[in-house]
């Protein structure tokens, strides 16, 4: 099986935007374990941003573009040096791309992006995949690495896409807010009822929300390709996910349903 596994900022760093090196090791040992079972496993992670504001000791995360990228350049180096120290440690090797949206807008970039990652992926490599934030403007004002996950998943064509992020799912109502929200576990086809449940961003270090989510179900969903939205606090539901468990909430890959 292929699978691609989206992580959120707030599911690797601190409040402070520092490492959260427990979570990360033990995410790192699930796809370890993932991987040596016999599945491909590509990771678009997010937090290069943050992880710049941890280290340049920076109050909050910079309003200007500028800023952000310069806090991007910083965070990515430490990012990439930490997943390959860690996947190091259970034999396995890890690949860096890095994205903008005219990667995969442009037919021929897109060609080769899809050739180096069947590549690598036959390799025995681990591709991890964040925006091209140094260089990207736009892609940074949306922040929607989610989008990003559901792209990479239709181009490969992954058999999973996985949203690991701050909340457990899809709900009837915002649960911080009403404490009779109920969880959604399955999803067939997103509907204008279902966008209309989209909360609003989440922390102050992570960007975006349940609507960018529901953009990435819409985008799978359409090539047949399920999805799942589920709390990344504890790495060990991936297993539940992978064997198709009830966990979080499911979108079905429906083809015309979605058209």
């Amino acid at each position: 099986m292929t699978v691609v596994i989206k992580i959120g900022t707030s599911n690797i760093t601190h409040a402070t935007g520092h490492l959260d090196i427990r979570h990360m090791e033990k995410l790192v040992k699930v796809l370890s374990d993932l991987k040596n079972a016999g599945h491909r496993i590509v990771l678009v992670s997010s937090g290069a941003i943050a992880m710049g504001v941890g280290k340049l000791g920076l109050a909050q995360r910079p309003a200007d573009m500028p800023g952000k990228q310069a806090a991007a350049a910083v965070g990515q180096c430490e990012l990439m040096y930490t997943y390959d120290k860690l996947f190091s440690e259970y034999n396995h090797t890890v690949a860096q791309i890095l994205l903008t949206g005219s990667d995969v807008e442009n037919d021929a970039r897109r060609e080769h992006f899809v050739n180096t990652m069947t590549r690598l992926l036959e390799m025995g490599a681990l591709p991890i995949i964040n925006e091209n934030d140094t260089v990207a403007t736009e892609e940074i004002a949306v922040g929607d690495n989610d989008s990003l996950g559901a792209i990479v998943a239709c181009a490969i064509g992954a058999d999973l896409l996985v949203l690991l992020s701050d909340i457990d799912g899809l709900y009837t109502a915002d649960p911080r807010r009403d404490p009779s929200a109920r969880l959604i576990d399955y999803v067939q086809t997103v509907t204008p009822e279902i966008e209309a449940l989209a909360g609003a961003a989440g922390s102050g270090l992570a960007v975006g929300g349940m609507a960018t989510k529901l953009k990435a179900a819409k985008m799978t969903g359409a090539l047949g390709i399920e999805m799942v939205i589920a709390n990344g606090s504890d790495p060990q539901l991936l297993y539940d996910i992978l064997e198709g468990k009830n966990v979080g909430t499911r979108f079905g890959g429906n083809r015309e349903a979605q058209k």
